[in-house]
């Protein structure tokens, strides 16, 4: 029986999704990698000097890589949660200008109304499986199994959270709070604690591996979330000092090796040609750590910033026989995962509510173009550009995560990013028909938002 509490909502949806999954076989196997705070600029074929990224370099040549990608949001919960639902995270209460993330002794989680990527494929026939880095709620009623996944393994959230975790029968009790390291989940319990971080790699990846094994009959869809290159940076053995980079570059390059080993188990199992597999990262580089972060190449700023450095990532999409190689110079989403892979998938996205994400898949098969003209980047609720065409709209910047004040502009910014990708060049006076359209479209959205209790701020 699932215990998912979301059963009633999701019926009109399995219906759907299984109808069309039958019209639509084959249907392919999917795996989601999603690294943790990797900038735009820290793969070789991102052009990275000194960090050898060969594998991902290959999938990339063998694939497309798509040079304008988004995700939800410049910090980690709220950029999953919006992959995860293909919805912005302010319309399911999964972001706070003050608090930014869920924290160990946070009360909310991703809200049970909501509809994952995995429900959406498990009710379409998907074995599912979330393999490392979740931060979308610790507490029981909030973990991968009660969200879509059938199987997980994995930190519940960052790895520089000490751990208080909360008995579930007593909630909100700061004197139940306890600091003894960040845990290592299997399911809903913990199996190791404080977890070993530099072995956190190469265990995801033989699990990854063998969850592809144990489901090669498919389908299935596997959501692998790296810890790294999160700060503290940590690695195996095998990569101490394998980097040109440094700690920072070996960390790097063992998730290049990770990539490597899943699309060598995929090829060795003959499944290569039948799954699509997406590489791609959850917010941009943490620059104050120095040489403990990441670069955004030219861009500019970093995690916690809406600057494209804080919010464009590096972004490979690898399906050989079906996916046309190149490189993609059109905007595409996190958001647009869910709808993407539901219709690859023989599916439908929930009909009841707001998606912001957008079926890329014309674009993935060559068919046509990406339908995304369009991005809002919000810091928590507060929207504070939006970019249309190569034209982006700022009413508010911010240099990084821990600045909370920032800068508000009226009038706004405007930078054509074709022209100027590092966003140096304020050009609003010369566009003034520009702002007032890029201000109509924001007005526009504004009208679609409906205000919802945050999450991130429930706390003891």
């Amino acid at each position: 029986m699932n215990p998912n509490p979301k059963v009633a909502m999701l019926f009109f949806a399995a219906l759907s999704l299984s109808g069309s999954a039958e019209a639509a076989a084959p249907r392919p196997n999917v795996v989601i990698v999603f690294a943790d705070d990797l900038g735009y600029g820290d793969l070789g074929c991102q052009g990275h000097p000194s960090i050898a990224t060969p594998r991902l370099d290959r999938m990339a040549q063998e694939g497309q890589r798509w040079t304008e990608f988004y995700v939800a949001a410049p910090v980690c919960t709220p950029s999953r949660a919006g992959l995860l639902t293909g919805r912005l995270p302010v319309r399911s209460g999964m972001c706070s200008l003050r608090d930014h993330v869920l924290y160990p002794d946070s009360l909310g989680g991703l809200p049970a109304s909501e509809i994952t990527l995995a429900e959406a494929l498990r009710a379409a026939g998907y074995a599912t499986a979330c393999v490392g880095k979740w931060h979308l709620g610790h507490r029981p009623e909030f973990l991968p199994t009660r969200q879509g996944f059938d199987a997980y393994f994995g930190l519940p959230y960052s790895n520089d959270m000490p751990n208080r975790r909360a008995p579930a029968a007593q909630p909100g009790g700061k004197d139940i709070i306890e600091r003894i390291g960040v845990p290592l989940l299997r399911g809903e319990e913990t199996i190791e604690q404080p977890v070993e971080q530099s072995t956190l790699t190469q265990r995801y990846t033989a699990e990854a591996v063998r969850f592809i094994e144990e489901h090669r009959d498919g389908p299935f869809f596997l959501y692998l979330a790296h810890t790294m290159p999160h700060v503290p940076l940590a690695r195996s053995e095998r990569f101490v000092d394998a980097s040109r980079r440094g700690l920072y570059g070996d960390v790097v390059e063992e998730i290049d090796d990770s990539v490597g080993q899943v699309l060598d188990a995929l090829a060795r199992l003959g499944l290569d040609r039948r799954t699509l597999v997406v590489f791609t990262s959850d917010n941009g580089p943490w620059l104050v750590k120095g040489q403990n972060g990441g670069s955004a190449g030219l861009l500019r700023g970093g995690k916690g910033s809406t600057w494209e450095g804080g919010m464009r990532e590096p972004a490979i999409f690898w399906w050989p026989g079906t996916i046309r190689p190149g490189v993609v110079r059109e905007m595409g989403s996190t958001l647009d995962l869910l709808p993407t892979l539901a219709a690859l998938c023989g599916g439908d996205v929930p009909a009841d509510r707001a998606i912001d994400g957008l079926d890329l898949s014309p674009a993935l098969m060559g068919t046509g173009r990406s339908p995304r003209d369009t991005m809002f980047f919000y810091r928590g609720d507060q929207l504070c550009a939006v970019r249309h065409g190569p034209f982006k709209m700022y009413y508010h910047t911010q240099p990084n995560y821990q600045n909370r004040k920032g800068v508000a502009h009226d009038p706004p910014l405007l930078f054509h990013l074709d022209h100027d990708p590092s966003e140096r060049h304020n050009v609003a006076a010369k566009h003034p028909v520009v702002i007032a359209e890029l201000k109509a479209i924001v007005e526009a959205h504004k009208r679609t938002v409906e205000p919802v209790p945050s999450q991130l701020e429930l706390r003891p």
